[in-house]
């Protein structure tokens, strides 16, 4: 069974590692945790765990999953993704990207298949890089910055401490929403999130 590829977007380092953009790579170490699994260098230039994601009904383990965050930066993330998806031999169908949205609500999350990339560098990388925008995204609402601050400073900006529950609770639900787009599907998953 061919595997599904998770990629969480964010930029490598611990300079970063709190930041908004980061919210994507955040979602993949929780999944992974979860699985009790730690990430290992691949050649592709990502981080990687190999894990299987949530149970069967009856308790069969589930589908598998690779779970990766590019170590580039954000920007040029499309080369590690193309990568991961030749050498792991992943259907452009089940290609997932975690990444943060400036154009959801904080604390909301989309689901959708394709679509322009709303000036977010490291989707239009991962674009370039497959050949296509057709991949799964799993959108995680940072919301616009405040005032006149400039959405590339507010998106490299580290989330305010008194937000903290609320940002546990949406890597949690970024959790969920990935496992439930492996298990039941788009639609039905979408069904599940956007009515929130």
């Amino acid at each position: 069974m061919d595997p599904w590829l998770v990629v969480g977007l964010g930029n490598p380092g611990p300079k970063y590692a709190g930041n908004r953009h980061n919210i994507g790579a955040m979602v993949i170490a929780d999944l992974a945790a979860a699985a009790g699994v730690s990430a290992k260098q691949h050649k592709s230039r990502a981080w990687v765990s190999e894990i299987r994601l949530g149970t069967l009904p009856g308790g069969a383990p589930g589908p598998r999953a690779v779970l990766a965050q590019p170590m580039t930066y954000m920007n040029v993330s499309g080369g590690p993704v193309a990568s991961l998806v030749q050498f792991y031999k992943v259907p452009l169908e089940q290609i997932i990207v975690v990444h943060d949205e400036l154009d959801i609500d904080f604390g909301s999350i989309k689901l959708k298949r394709g679509g322009g990339e709303g000036g977010h560098n490291g989707l239009r990388s991962i674009s370039q890089s497959l050949g296509t925008k057709d991949y799964l995204r799993v959108r995680l609402g940072v919301g616009r910055p405040p005032g006149r601050q400039d959405p590339a400073a507010y998106v490299l900006s580290d989330f305010p401490a008194r937000d903290r529950v609320e940002v546990e609770l949406l890597i949690g639900d970024g959790v969920d929403a990935v496992t439930d787009l492996v298990h039941t599907g788009l639609e039905a998953t979408q069904g599940r999130f956007h009515s929130r």
